[in-house]
C-alpha cells in the first residue's frame, strides 16, 4: 500500500516500516506533473511506494516566491531539494537503492518499463513504438505547451494574486482549439492518441485537461464528438476514476 506523508522537511519525515518501499515519490496532489505520475501508478496497480507532499504554495521546493507552483520556470531551490532536482520542480522518485529520476514523462516511462505496467507498446513491435514516441512528442509539443499558459494564466495566477495576460490565453487557446480540431479528425480512425489501445500518452493528457476544465474550458471537448467520446473513454477507467475521486475527498476535506 501507498504510504503518504506530509512534509515541511522532508526528507526526515519518512514514514518507518520494516520494509522499505521500492521508492519515494515527491511531489502534490493538483501538481498536474505529479498527478500525471499517480495517474501512472494508478493505472499500474502499483502502490508499494512512499508519496511525500509537498507544499508548493509555502514553497517547501523553492527558495523565494512561495507561489512559484510547478508551472514556473527556472528558480532558486533549496539545497535540500536542489539534491533531488536541479531546477527545483516536482515531482521526483527517489529509490531505495539511490536511484533518482525527475521530469514526470521520463518517470511515468521508466516506472511503466521497470514495473511491466500495461501502458507501453511490445517492445518489438518497432512500428508501434515508433507511433508511440510520435504520440509522445505530440502531446508534449502542440497540446502541452499551450495548455500549459492557458492554465498559468488562468489558475495559477489567481493563486497569486495576479491577473491574467488575456492576450496569451487568446493566443494559447487558439493553438489548443487547433489542435484538438485535428485530433478530432485523428480520433475517428482510433481510440487513443497513440492508436487503439490505451497508453501512457492518454494518461499525459488527463491532468492538463482537468485543469482546462476548471478554469472553464470545458466546451473545447464537449464539442468535438471523437475527442469528447476519448476523454470519456479514459476518465472513466476504474483505477482513474478511483484516484480522481480520491483526491476530491481529499480536496474537500482539506477545505473544511
Amino acid at each position: 500500500m501507498s504510504r503518504l506523508t506530509n512534509s515541511p522537511g522532508f526528507t526526515s519525515k519518512l514514514l518507518h516500516s520494516s520494509k522499505m518501499p521500492a521508492f519515494t515519490l515527491y511531489g502534490s496532489r493538483g501538481s498536474t506533473n505529479t498527478d500525471r505520475v499517480r495517474l501512472t501508478l494508478a493505472e499500474g496497480g502499483f502502490t508499494d511506494y512512499e508519496f511525500v507532499l509537498l507544499n508548493l504554495r509555502k514553497g517547501e521546493h523553492k527558495v523565494g516566491n512561495p507561489f512559484l507552483l510547478d508551472a514556473d520556470a527556472a528558480s532558486p531551490c533549496s539545497e535540500e531539494h536542489q539534491k533531488l532536482h536541479p531546477w527545483g520542480k516536482i515531482p521526483v522518485i527517489t529509490s531505495a537503492k539511490g536511484f533518482t529520476l525527475y521530469e514526470s514523462r521520463a518517470i511515468c516511462k521508466y516506472l511503466a518499463t521497470k514495473y511491466s505496467f500495461p501502458l507501453l507498446p511490445p517492445a518489438s513491435d518497432v512500428e508501434a513504438a515508433a507511433l508511440f514516441n510520435q504520440a509522445e512528442c505530440v502531446e508534449m509539443l502542440y497540446f502541452a505547451e499551450p495548455a500549459g499558459r492557458i492554465t498559468f494564466e488562468k489558475f495559477v495566477k489567481k493563486f497569486m494574486g495576479l491577473p491574467p495576460n488575456n492576450a496569451v490565453v487568446s493566443d494559447a487557446l487558439r493553438s489548443v482549439e487547433m489542435f484538438f480540431d485535428i485530433a478530432e479528425r485523428l480520433l475517428h480512425h482510433k481510440n487513443y492518441m497513440a492508436g487503439n489501445d490505451f497508453t501512457l500518452v492518454d494518461i499525459y493528457y488527463i491532468p492538463l485537461i482537468q485543469r482546462l476544465f476548471a478554469c472553464g474550458y470545458g466546451d473545447i471537448f464537449a464539442s468535438r464528438e471523437a475527442v469528447s467520446a476519448w476523454w470519456d473513454r479514459c476518465v472513466n477507467r476504474p483505477a482513474i476514476q478511483s484516484m480522481l475521486a480520491a483526491d476530491k475527498e481529499a480536496a474537500v476535506a482539506a477545505s473544511r
